[in-house]
């Protein structure tokens, strides 16, 4: 009986070392918000990309220390749509889209929405979607959208009133295409414990090199090409786009993985 009593409090327990990650992009996500109230900017925009880091830092370290829960998943979902959610809109919406009056407004909404909406799809399609995509524009991704844009524009002091529409643009775009069922590469088959020749590193500290340079233009340009790769990787997938491959539930799965195994068969003719 104590034994049994010992081991339902330790499963009630919480696993520290990838919480701790969590609690940390939950506190970049909120220092976000903060500093952008204060028109600090910049600090906003890094605080999400610090947020961004230790978001991919805490599932990675679950899994390699074996420290996986509901739990942390649950939790991990609550900090990204404050870091990925309500940070990057707010962000925008004090940047650029306060003079806009409603429509400001309705744009950060949609952003934020979207979030909410990519975020319960994720969760609800664990182990059944395909793992080497995402459907959808990560939230992650999306958010370095619009905290690299604001990053950038106020390294070159541009104010973002001037260009309100065009931020709104942007953000309620970025919003729609977390929604969409547009396939983006997860980079989840990368082997992160397997052994790589020396070149390899050698090209991981030259990406670093050049991110440090410039950090905001690298960083903002990356990512629009990333959100700009899920309607080119779909629109070569399927060989007659239909309205069902851009927005629906996920059904159109099935033939987006069809159309892409016939284009891989008639690869592997070609190419013997």
């Amino acid at each position: 009986m104590q034994n049994s009593s010992n081991q339902t409090v330790k499963n009630k327990g919480i696993y520290l070392l990838p919480n701790l990650f969590t609690t940390a992009g939950l506190f970049s996500g909120f220092y976000a918000v903060i500093a952008s109230m204060n028109a600090n900017f910049e600090a906003a925009a890094i605080a999400i990309f610090v947020a961004m880091i230790c978001d991919g830092l805490d599932g990675r370290v679950a899994r390699l220390t074996n420290t996986q829960s509901d739990f942390g998943a649950e939790y991990d979902s609550m900090a990204d749509m404050v870091s990925f959610g309500m940070a990057p809109a707010l962000l925008a919406y004090n940047w650029a889209l306060a003079d806009l009056g409603k429509v400001g407004w309705l744009a950060a909404f949609i952003y934020c929405a979207g979030a909410a909406l990519r975020l319960a799809r994720f969760n609800t399609q664990v182990g059944v979607a395909d793992k080497r995509y995402f459907q959808g524009l990560a939230s992650p991704a999306a958010a370095a959208v619009i905290a690299g844009s604001i990053w950038l524009g106020n390294q070159y002091n541009l104010d973002g009133k001037d260009i309100s529409w065009i931020a709104g643009l942007i953000t309620a775009t970025t919003g729609l295409l977390m929604v969409s069922n547009f396939r983006y590469h997860s980079f989840k088959e990368i082997d992160w414990r397997g052994k790589v020749n020396f070149i390899a590193i050698l090209f991981v500290v030259g990406v670093f090199v050049v991110v440090s340079v410039q950090p905001a233009l690298i960083l903002c340009i990356g990512f629009y090409l990333y959100a700009i790769s899920g309607p080119v990787i779909t629109i070569r997938t399927v060989r007659k786009l239909k309205v069902a491959h851009i927005v629906g539930d996920g059904e159109h799965e099935k033939e987006l993985d069809a159309g892409e195994g016939t284009k891989s068969s008639t690869n592997s003719a070609d190419n013997p």
